[in-house]
């Protein structure tokens, strides 16, 4: 049995990490992906502090593993030509150009279904295909600042906190690609095939990410503020304690959770103690509680208490860079990760992360390498019937 998307090919205009993560995704699904670049390559290539990865850049491998790239001067009549054939062989078409470049450069969504109508068509950009703001430029640091995410992130006395990497790009992506599936097997149900334009706009994206706390807004008016480490159900028993070395996360919000944690750390008095033997005590008497807690917690390590409170089945975690995660063998045989060849003579061989989930057979992956710039422009432009020359 063949990949879910093995056969589709994707016409990916797309550059930086939006656009080019959801095609990522799509790619790994066994989709053949296209990447039309212009003649210094997507900028993506150079987002590296090693010198010699410069064209090769660790995002970029990441992102594109397993895809074609073909350079095409889109200004040119021979790069549109070329462009519009590409996209008349495609099944997907995405982009993430500002609105109305694409348009102007002749690849619109009107133009190009003229010869492709099952055409699925992925525009990305920071606002939108329409309203005020849709020329606004934007990337993933100014939408978690517009969207409010900035706002949410950090202390409650702090000031607003960008989240420390591009979670919009990323999200975006996700929702992209199942935009994009999703339109695809709409129009494999359809008797017509018909296509579908799907615009895709990271401020949207991001206040969908934002669902638990916008819904509660929309519904009974209920202002989001900053809470820190502490979690949504805001219970003082939900949130980060310093212990003997690193620091450790529980979240004990349900009351057989507080139980258990109460008897796993050796505090049955907590229970006892009126302040804190119900939840709406608890939170009444947060600062009290949490000082008790802090108090045990101190006694031991960060990694002893997560064992010890993960078996009483208390939620629990302690805090730990990425470099030691990735080292965990809760990780090993998850298929998580991949090895691929890279052409880049410092950096021969690279591990990037798969899709993020598991099929019983025939799921996500690649062992394709990330493409030299233009390293398909040849084959697939002879394909349809063109020569570079």
């Amino acid at each position: 049995m063949a990949q879910p998307l093995a056969g589709v090919r994707i016409a990916d205009f797309s550059h930086v990490i939006a656009g080019p993560l959801a095609t990522h995704f799509l790619c790994l699904l066994g989709a053949e992906v296209i990447k039309i670049e212009p003649e210094g390559g997507d900028v993506l290539r150079n987002y590296t502090r090693r010198r010699e990865l410069r064209g090769m850049a660790e995002p970029f491998i990441g992102a594109n593993a397993g895809k074609k790239s073909v350079v095409l001067d889109l200004k040119s009549d021979f790069g549109r030509e070329a462009a519009r054939r590409i996209v008349a062989s495609a099944d997907i078409m995405v982009e993430n150009f500002r609105p109305g470049v694409i348009d102007r450069l002749g690849l619109g969504y009107d133009t190009v279904r003229q010869d492709n109508p099952g055409l699925i068509f992925c525009s990305i950009s920071g606002y939108g295909q329409s309203g005020p703001m849709r020329d606004y430029p934007a990337i993933d640091q100014i939408i978690q600042s517009v969207s409010g995410l900035m706002g949410l992130s950090g202390e409650a006395d702090s000031g607003p906190m960008r989240v420390g990497f591009p979670i919009v790009d990323t999200y975006s992506a996700l929702l992209a690609a199942f935009a994009i599936q999703s339109a695809y097997i709409q129009r494999e149900r359809d008797p017509d095939r018909r296509g579908q334009h799907i615009d895709m706009a990271m401020l949207d994206a991001s206040l969908v990410m934002m669902a638990s706390v916008v819904n509660p807004m929309f519904i009974s008016d209920i202002e989001p503020r900053r809470t820190g480490n502490r979690g949504f159900s805001l219970a003082p028993t939900a949130d980060t304690f310093e212990t003997r070395d690193v620091p450790i996360t529980i979240g004990a919000v349900q009351q057989n959770q507080y139980e258990r944690l109460c008897n796993a750390i050796g505090r049955p008095d907590l229970l006892a103690d009126p302040r804190f033997a119900e939840p709406e005590a608890r939170m009444t008497h947060d600062a009290a509680l949490q000082a008790e807690l802090s108090r045990t917690f101190a006694t031991r390590g960060g990694l002893e208490w997560e064992a010890i409170l993960s078996e009483a089945g208390v939620p629990a975690g302690a805090v730990r860079p990425v470099r030691e995660v990735l080292d965990l063998p809760q990780l090993e045989g998850r298929d998580l990760k991949l090895s691929i060849e890279v052409p880049n003579e410092a950096v021969p061989r690279a591990t990037i992360l798969n899709a993020g989930f598991r099929f019983a057979h025939d799921g996500p992956g690649t062992t394709a390498p990330p493409p030299s710039l233009g390293q398909h422009t040849e084959e697939i432009l002879a394909e349809l019937g063109l020569s570079p020359a």
